[in-house]
């Protein structure tokens, strides 16, 4: 948001992600602009204005989860196991993908449109993967999208379990052997 807003430009702009953020929690990633244009008390013409489209407005709603995400990928850089370091990163993502109503759609690769946070996540993600193909700790075809899309796939299906977080974590120990190299001998 430029510095030279308007007081009121900057008002809306808080006050509709913050309306944003918890219609998404309770409605999920198809809550329409319109639909939180009527929560926030503004036009829908405001909402466009500062989000000119859903994908725009979920970016934003997600935005801190995935800088946390990006955060938590580089502290893991210099971890030894570089392969131990990739799925801890991903781990992560499935954990918060899986509690954050929302997130998990926010992530899919539509290659038409790429979300920032997908942009966001696979740059800061890149090094773990590179650094673990080289030492031969997963397959060496396998990519951040590859890996987004999968958990993208195990939030989404796990999203109306009791217990989507648990769910979604068994769902993804059960993947790992899936990228492993069939050398390795390797699980979870």
């Amino acid at each position: 948001m430029p510095a030279q807003q308007r007081a009121d430009a900057r008002r809306n702009h808080a006050l509709i992600l913050a309306v944003a953020e918890a219609e998404v929690a309770a409605h999920g990633a198809d809550t329409s602009l319109e639909q939180v244009a009527r929560a926030a008390g503004v036009g829908s013409a405001t909402v466009r204005r500062h989000f000119p489209s859903r994908r725009a407005l979920l970016d934003a709603v997600f935005q801190e989860r995935a800088e946390a995400l990006c955060a938590r990928a580089r502290a893991l850089a210099d971890t030894p196991d570089s392969r131990a370091a990739l799925l801890t990163w991903l781990s992560d993502v499935t954990a918060y993908a899986a509690s954050a109503r929302g997130m998990a759609t926010t992530l899919t690769y539509d290659e038409a449109h790429v979300s920032l946070c997908s942009t966001k996540l696979s740059d800061a993600a890149d090094p773990l993967l590179r650094r673990a193909a080289r030492d031969g700790a997963i397959a060496p075809d396998l990519t951040i999208a590859d890996l987004l899309t999968l958990v993208t796939g195990i939030a989404l299906a796990t999203e109306h379990h009791r217990d989507p977080a648990a769910e979604a974590d068994r769902l993804l120990a059960l993947t790992v052997a899936g990228i492993s190299p069939p050398a390795s001998g390797r699980a979870g």
